[in-house]
């Protein structure tokens, strides 16, 4: 009796093990056997991920993608970047179509516990905030006042703008819409004094104006929404991988190293800036990846700074001040851990 239920157990641990086994692929070794990374995001966002005339994609979340490219195989353009709109976010994700979004739905419990998927870490802060025109003379979310305020009926952005109104015993006006589309239109026409929504829908509404710096989103956000890469639950090393890619960025920020001057920095004998680059030690090798692996993706992206600058700054017409996606040495959100 003793040996056959020894011999069932040892048959149940087997089929656990069976069972368990697919959700912990290995991502890194499919990507390299495929030869390119298949990357995703939620939908068409300026800024963030936009398709050209010509198919050609690009954007903050775009890049992200190409920086992961460039830790797998020393070359961001081995990628291949999915649209991924409505609902669609995380089966897509679970069933391998994708190997990685970089731009879903904020950050929450469930979505980071029920969906097979795992937020790796945060790469741009957002929140609700604010639009307005530069004429109406505010700078500041608590100036406003007697003011009409187009926003999405019936959801949350109308209760957090009902709450924070009601705080500040300021008086305004609802203009309510179905859709960020409507919103946009509304508040062209005039409808509106002011647009409510996140700060990333408020650029893609402001970058559409015909006169973008015309408009301005103030600084406040009512809102907490944090954003960032998404990968499938119960791949280790791939998390690490796309994590480490993400804070290769900004730890290049922190220390100035960019695009442009790491093969300078090579020659450099502060311990922190050689460990990145992968002069000093070898901090790719417990992800399965090159030494430079850091310094590759620096190169093909930039640095933190870069990448926001490139997509969001001044030359876009529509620059879009960092505020709590500045690092935290300068009042922001953003840091990683040491690399060492």
């Amino acid at each position: 009796m003793l040996k056959r239920l020894l011999i069932a157990a040892a048959g149940l641990s087997c089929a656990l093990v069976l069972a368990v086994l697919p959700t912990q692929a290995q991502t890194l070794q499919t990507v390299r056997d495929r030869g390119f990374l298949i990357c995703g995001a939620s939908d068409a966002l300026p800024g963030f991920a936009r398709q050209d005339a010509d198919g050609r994609w690009s954007g903050f979340d775009v890049d992200l993608c190409r920086g992961i490219a460039a830790a797998v195989f020393g070359d961001p353009d081995k990628i291949e970047f999915r649209s991924l709109r409505g609902q669609a976010r995380f089966a897509p994700l679970q069933t391998g179509a994708v190997d990685v979004i970089t731009r879903s739905g904020p950050w929450t419990e469930r979505r980071d516990t029920l969906y097979g998927a795992t937020y790796v870490a945060t790469a741009f802060f957002d929140g609700q905030a604010f639009l307005v025109p530069q004429s109406l003379g505010v700078v500041s979310a608590f100036e406003l006042d007697n003011i009409s305020v187009c926003v999405i009926d019936g959801g949350e952005e109308l209760a957090r703008m009902q709450e924070f109104f009601f705080a500040n015993q300021a008086s305004y006006t609802e203009v309510p819409y179905e859709d960020v589309a409507d919103l946009a239109l509304a508040y062209q026409a005039g409808l509106c004094q002011a647009v409510s929504a996140s700060a990333r829908q408020l650029q893609s509404i402001r970058r559409a104006l015909p006169e973008p710096a015309a408009h301005r989103i103030l600084p406040e956000r009512i809102s907490k929404e944090l954003l960032g890469p998404v990968v499938r639950e119960g791949d280790q090393q791939w998390f690490n991988i796309v994590r480490w890619t993400l804070f290769a960025v900004i730890s290049a920020e922190e220390t100035g190293i960019t695009s442009l001057n790491t093969e300078s920095l090579s020659a450099t004998r502060t311990p922190i800036v050689r460990r990145i680059l992968g002069v000093e030690g070898d901090f790719g090798a417990p992800l399965g990846l090159r030494p430079t692996f850091m310094a590759d993706v620096i190169r093909a992206i930039g640095n933190y700074a870069e990448l926001y600058d490139r997509h969001f700054g001044p030359q876009t017409g529509a620059a879009l001040l960092r505020g709590q996606n500045a690092l935290w040495s300068n009042g922001g959100l953003l840091y990683a851990p040491p690399v060492r």
